[in-house]
C-alpha cells in the first residue's frame, strides 16, 4: 500500500472545535485560518473550498472519494 501524505493538516482547534491553524505538509508553511482561506480563494489549494459557518469563512475539503485531502 502506498502512503500519500496529506497536503494540509490542522494543527490547532478552538474549544468549540473550529480549526484555527494549518500546516502545508508539502511546502512546510504554517497558516492561520484566514491565511488558508485567502490561499484557497486565490486558487492555490484546488482540493479545498471555503464555506461560511456561523458567519465565519471556514476552509473545508471538497467532497470526493479520497481521504488524502480531508482536514483533521
Amino acid at each position: 500500500m502506498t502512503f500519500i501524505r496529506k497536503r494540509v493538516t490542522t494543527t490547532s482547534q478552538s474549544s468549540t472545535g473550529r480549526n484555527l491553524t494549518f500546516h502545508d505538509n508539502y511546502s512546510g508553511n504554517d497558516m492561520t485560518r484566514s491565511q488558508f482561506v485567502r490561499e484557497i480563494k486565490n486558487g492555490n489549494y484546488p482540493r479545498y473550498s471555503v464555506r461560511k459557518i456561523n458567519n465565519v469563512d471556514t476552509p473545508v475539503s471538497k467532497p470526493d472519494k479520497t481521504v488524502n485531502n480531508n482536514l483533521d
